[in-house]
């Protein structure tokens, strides 16, 4: 089976960088941890010299095992309470995966 690549991209909403820096990316990261058929998360800023972000200056991607894995995160509640987290504090998302 081939893995999935989960692409998120998010623009913040002004003045939640706070929130997001001390409780979001933290918990983005700890799924990587306790979510099974993860076999890679990567998140960040945006550290493109092209400047084409549009505003959307944060990423993560989430590599899964197969599209069995990334179906059972997508219902998982440990994905669905940091999805929250995202949503609360996001003015626009973008969801690719390939």
């Amino acid at each position: 089976m081939s893995q999935v690549t989960h692409v998120v991209l998010v623009e913040w909403e002004p003045g939640r960088e706070d929130v997001v820096e001390e409780s979001v990316r933290p918990a983005i990261r700890g799924m990587a941890d306790t979510i099974p058929g993860i076999v890679d998360l990567v998140e960040g800023h945006s550290s493109s010299p092209e400047g084409l972000e549009d505003g959307l200056g944060y990423g993560l991607v989430v590599t899964f095992a197969d599209a069995a894995a990334r179906d059972a995160y997508l219902v998982d509640e440990r994905h669905t309470g940091v999805g929250a987290q995202i949503q609360a504090n996001a003015r626009r998302i973008v969801v690719v995966d390939v």
